[in-house]
């Protein structure tokens, strides 16, 4: 059974930065990434990375946010610096076997962890 972990998020002031965590577990994925979503919006992605290291970024986060990963724990991470109030939402974890050029649909997600960002 496949699970999604996350953690890191809370609240934090303008110009801060928070580190996103996303541990998995019960399968190996192809792609991990994140997703944010704002209550009215649609769910949009954020940034996602393979197993060798591609990365693919939203507009809105490049020069901002880095993702990275590490293979041996399953694990993704999303550091956030120079945070805005724009970027306050709920932060979901994806995992899939699919590459970067394909949506996340039929992947996998975690809860999500909110992530507030106070002007």
């Amino acid at each position: 059974q496949v699970h999604l972990v996350e953690s890191g998020g809370g609240l934090v002031q303008a110009g801060g930065s928070l580190r996103l965590s996303c541990v998995a577990s019960g399968s190996i994925f192809r792609t991990m990434g994140w997703y944010r979503q704002v209550p009215g919006k649609q769910r949009e992605l954020v940034a996602a990375i393979t197993s060798s290291g591609s990365t693919d970024y939203a507009d809105f986060v490049k020069g901002r946010f880095t993702i990275s990963r590490d293979n041996t724990k399953n694990t993704v991470y999303l550091q956030m610096n120079s945070l805005n109030a724009e970027d306050t939402a709920v932060y979901l974890c994806n995992a899939r076997q699919s590459g970067l050029g394909y949506g996340p649909s039929y992947g996998y997600w975690g809860q999500g962890t909110q992530v507030t960002v106070s002007s």
